[in-house]
């Protein structure tokens, strides 16, 4: 039986209550400052790999700031099978918007959408294009993979101006890009894609390069 008084045994109680009221807000702290830098760290990571994805479509000489720092908010974004506040991005070099890189999917690919990072200067000549996510099926669908093949750069240099519209089709439909072998279905939704961005490229540009550019 303790012998501890009454008194004695509420004063030790409420030192332990106490100390495990502060044991509690600490440890809340801790989570609340791991899932703040954890999730602080995720977003870097993701802006990051945006830049890097960005990038890969646009030459470097064509900017000297962020192209993450110059994002524009796309009107008719259905034209290019986009959701409501998808954001193009442009390349700006003292001051000036000298390309735009514009997002674009492909609705009818093999095995479901494509989706492209599109790079255009403001002469309307293709910079870059670059295949961001798709399902396409491995060893065939997947070259448009800059990855698995160089394919992609075959637009570089192209413009509604060199290439009449007839020609933006795969060879066997009679236009000037080649297919894979064994996978027709691919290539065609993407230089179709391509296309579609293209011409909303030349019909957008008084709002795509007379946005307000962050600094």
């Amino acid at each position: 039986m303790s012998t501890e008084k009454p008194d004695n045994l509420i004063t030790s109680i409420g030192a332990g209550a106490i100390s495990l009221g502060i044991f509690a807000v600490l440890a809340a702290a801790a989570i609340s400052l791991t899932y703040i830098a954890g999730s602080e760290s995720i977003a870097a990571n993701k802006a990051a790999s945006k830049a890097r994805a960005l990038a890969a479509v646009m030459p470097a000489n064509l900017y000297d700031q962020s192209l993450l720092s110059a994002p524009i908010e796309l009107v008719d974004y259905a034209k290019l099978n986009l959701k409501p506040n998808a954001l193009a991005y442009a390349a700006v070099k003292s001051g000036d918007t000298q390309a735009i890189i514009l997002p674009v999917i492909a609705k009818d690919g093999y095995s479901g959408d494509i989706s492209l990072l599109l790079g255009i200067d403001k002469y309307g000549v293709i910079q870059g294009l670059r295949t961001i996510e798709h399902k396409e099926t491995p060893g065939l669908g997947d070259k448009v993979e800059h990855k698995k093949s160089d394919w992609v750069d075959s637009f570089i240099g192209k413009s509604l101006a060199n290439t009449p519209s007839n020609d933006w089709a795969v060879t066997k439909d009679g236009g000037v890009f080649d297919a894979f072998t064994g996978a027709t279905i691919t290539p065609r939704a993407v230089v179709n894609a391509v296309h579609q961005g293209m011409l909303y490229h030349q019909r957008q540009q008084s709002v795509l390069y007379n946005a307000p550019q962050e600094q």
